[in-house]
């Protein structure tokens, strides 16, 4: 593929058949580090749950035609109005019928064009300034497509290189392709494919009402994928069928079951081998708080499972968590506020410390607000370049909002 250095560029052909090209390789062994191969958990399936009510309402996508500077100042306007849009964690004021939802939805795999526009800067105040916390903004995208499936991107995750990208949406779909660079800088995205997540029966989960794919963890082959509402998480044999492996459930504890209406499992970790909990499915609630107001999370499988929560401070939520080479946890967060707007930021939690009645707690490595390139930030990987640098990725969930974008976002972490 041509390597891009227009503002922006179309990558693929919307409709274009797949024709015998190869899917990504499976993200083996690696949650946002590594390589090595490791052991797939043996957790059993349970009886799938019938589903349960469908999420927000979508708007037409078309964030990609309004400006982040134009955009603050009608939030400002309004009063936080268009801020309210980006920081959607909360509950929707309106429901989607199922028609709509399944206008979201396609029946098989298909190749669609994805447009990128690149960042230039992270700063809106200050368009020199590069280091924000323990981080350095190193390159972003707004991407933008003619499919109108593309957008609600809730998690994703990269292979070693952080080339080959596998995310989900929101609305019950995988996206597969690679991220193209010019050297450290991503240029744009290419050879995108979109495809429904497929129940046992083979039919989209859609089907079932099960929209809130929100979290995605691969161990080896097996790719975990949680939904909110319905509370369950599934597994799919992605290394040996990729976008059409089947999910199945697996068994889960029963307070994940009981988790809140649309506050359920934001973040899936899968620990591999060589690090502290290896062989454990590491799942954390979005809102789910604990008799202290604390967010819930469970280990699942592994040596010792179980129940912990994750100190909540200054009304933050979580959004997706990652593994730094180290061991150490990542866990992206946001917030909103009609005085303070919306921000996100990012804490670092020592693996070791998740033990089952645990309420683990770690510093602030990143804080960004409106006055930066960010939006509805919901997903985070990391890798190691070939500088040995380490790299974070954020992508964001656009609520198919004409007010919103969905960014992808990198960053080198300088302090580790």
């Amino acid at each position: 593929m041509t390597r891009l250095n227009a503002p922006s560029a179309e990558l693929v052909e919307h409709g274009a058949p797949p024709g015998d090209r190869a899917l990504p390789p499976p993200l083996r062994g690696r949650v946002g580090v590594g390589g090595a191969p490791s052991e797939t958990l043996s957790l059993s399936a349970p009886t799938p749950d019938p589903g349960s009510s469908p999420g927000q309402a979508p708007s037409p996508q078309g964030g990609g035609e309004t400006t982040r500077r134009s955009f603050i100042a009608g939030s400002l306007a309004l009063g936080g109005l268009a801020s309210v849009q980006v920081f959607s964690a909360h509950p929707a004021l309106a429901q989607s019928t199922k028609a709509e939802l399944d206008a979201f939805s396609i029946p098989a795999p298909e190749r669609i064009a994805v447009r990128a526009r690149p960042i230039d800067s992270f700063d809106l105040r200050d368009r020199a300034h590069r280091r924000f916390g323990a981080l350095q903004f190193r390159s972003g995208l707004m991407l933008t497509s003619p499919f109108r499936g593309f957008g609600g991107l809730s998690a994703l995750r990269l292979d070693p290189k952080g080339e080959r990208f596998v995310a989900i949406s929101d609305r019950g779909l995988w996206f597969t392709g690679r991220i193209a660079y010019n050297g450290a800088e991503m240029t744009g995205v290419a050879d995108v494919e979109a495809a429904p997540l497929l129940g046992s029966d083979g039919q989209p989960l859609t089907k079932r009402k099960w929209y809130d794919s929100e979290a995605l963890a691969f161990d080896g082959g097996t790719a975990f994928v949680g939904y909110e509402r319905v509370n369950q998480i599934l597994k799919f044999d992605f290394g040996r069928d990729g976008v059409r492996a089947l999910g199945q459930p697996i068994a889960v504890p029963p307070g994940l079951r009981k988790l809140p209406n649309n506050k359920g499992i934001e973040s899936l970790v899968a620990v591999p081998k060589g690090l502290p909990l290896a062989g454990t499915l590491i799942a954390i609630s979005e809102r789910g708080l604990d008799a202290d107001r604390n967010i819930v999370g469970f280990l699942i499988g592994g040596r010792a499972p179980g129940q912990f929560a994750v100190r909540r401070s200054d009304d933050f939520d979580v959004s997706d968590a990652a593994l730094l080479p180290s061991g150490q946890l990542l866990i992206l967060e946001r917030k909103f506020s009609w005085i303070q707007g919306g921000h996100i930021r990012i804490r670092r939690i020592e693996l070791s410390a998740l033990t089952p009645g645990a309420i683990v707690d770690g510093p602030v490595l990143f804080n960004a607000d409106l006055g930066h390139e960010i939006d509805n930030m919901e997903g985070i990987d990391v890798h190691l370049d070939a500088a040995g640098d380490t790299v974070l990725t954020m992508v964001s969930d656009d609520n198919f909002s004409m007010l919103q974008r969905t960014l992808l976002l990198q960053f080198v972490l300088v302090d580790d």
